[in-house]
């Protein structure tokens, strides 16, 4: 694990005492502008972030996990956080639960937190989809594993479900109850989730013979209620409507279901609605959503334990040895009322 960068380290960069670093940092105005631009400079080219809890963890290593999730309004994360939640407790550790929103913004705050609180290590579900924040955060030496992400191009561990296969078991179920058109309600296409459940939707309709013209791909910029209601409005105004939609997560679903619901078009006999994720509500809808089930609180459960194998601490002070692995979960189809028609 590579080490952290220490107030010494910037002030050997920058040719000054450790004193000088303390005083740009608690006290600018005692130090010449030359001399202070000199040590900010080292700071930003080093990546030091000051520690709010070193006196604190002078006597013992820290005892918290830090956890960031893309939306805690979806009840996938929070099942993702109860099952990191339990691990940690039975390794006497506590939880920070970040919510980034699905902004690369907030989660570059979020991990600048982190780094300041020198968390023993961090379950992240990244929102930058260029990496930028992942390759920042790294520099602090602070383990991390990838949850509902797969590690490629990193050597992190990374704890995912396989949304390729995901993807083909909802529409191949649409195919095999007669759909030949199909929409797709996605989300951010910079989410490799949204991607690889595409991927999986044109793989079943290949495998039926079917074009990809059959699949119509209505986006929305967000994964909640509110954005599937929207994709449910665009949906009716087709000329060529489609006879079934596959929803990325069942929050656009339920949202597709209300609009369907408010247009008096009846689900499923007039529309089917294949979900994503299985969450409680899915079961529990005026008309009860057929969904796509991924493992939520097994992935919390298994990346917590991936992380804490990391940061164990080995017989003569320091980590374990740790071999970073990557785990892909499968998914399983629950086929409820909203895709089976009486027809």
């Amino acid at each position: 694990m590579a080490q952290s960068v220490g107030i010494k380290d910037v002030a050997r960069a920058a040719g000054v005492s450790v004193g000088t670093v303390s005083n740009v940092i608690n006290r600018p105005d005692t130090v010449a502008t030359e001399t202070r631009a000199r040590v900010l400079s080292a700071i930003d080219r080093l990546g030091y972030v000051r520690s709010e809890s070193a006196r604190q963890l002078r006597a013992g290593r820290s005892r918290i996990m830090g956890l960031l999730v893309l939306d805690m309004g979806n009840p996938f994360f929070v099942d993702v956080a109860r099952g990191a939640e339990r691990a940690a407790r039975q390794a006497g550790l506590g939880v920070m639960v970040c919510n980034s929103a699905e902004s690369a913004g907030e989660e570059a705050e979020y991990l600048s937190l982190f780094a300041e609180q020198r968390v023993r290590g961090v379950l992240l579900t990244p929102a930058d989809a260029t990496g930028r924040n992942i390759a920042a955060f790294r520099r602090h030496g602070i383990p991390f594993v990838l949850v509902d992400r797969v590690s490629e191009g990193t050597t992190e561990c990374s704890v995912s479900v396989d949304d390729v296969a995901g993807g083909a078991l909802a529409v191949r179920h649409l195919v095999d109850a007669g759909h030949r058109s199909v929409a797709y309600v996605s989300g951010p296409p910079g989410l490799t989730q949204i991607r690889d459940r595409r991927t999986g939707a044109l793989n079943a309709l290949a495998e039926a013979g079917l074009g990809p013209e059959c699949l119509r791909e209505l986006p929305t910029e967000r994964l909640d209620v509110a954005a599937g209601r929207d994709a449910g409005a665009r949906l009716l105004g087709l000329a060529d409507r489609p006879t079934a939609v596959f929803c990325a997560n069942d929050l656009l679903a339920l949202g597709v279901l209300q609009a369907m619901y408010a247009a008096g078009v009846n689900v499923p006999d007039d529309l089917a609605i294949v979900g994503y994720d299985d969450i409680e509500f899915a079961a529990a809808a005026a008309v009860p959503l057929t969904s796509v089930r991924q493992p939520a609180v097994t992935m919390g459960a298994l990346a917590a334990g991936m992380l804490l194998e990391e940061t164990e601490e080995g017989p003569g002070g320091g980590t374990r040895p740790h071999e970073h692995r990557r785990v892909v979960l499968q998914p399983e189809l629950v086929v409820r009322r909203s895709s089976l028609s009486s027809r």
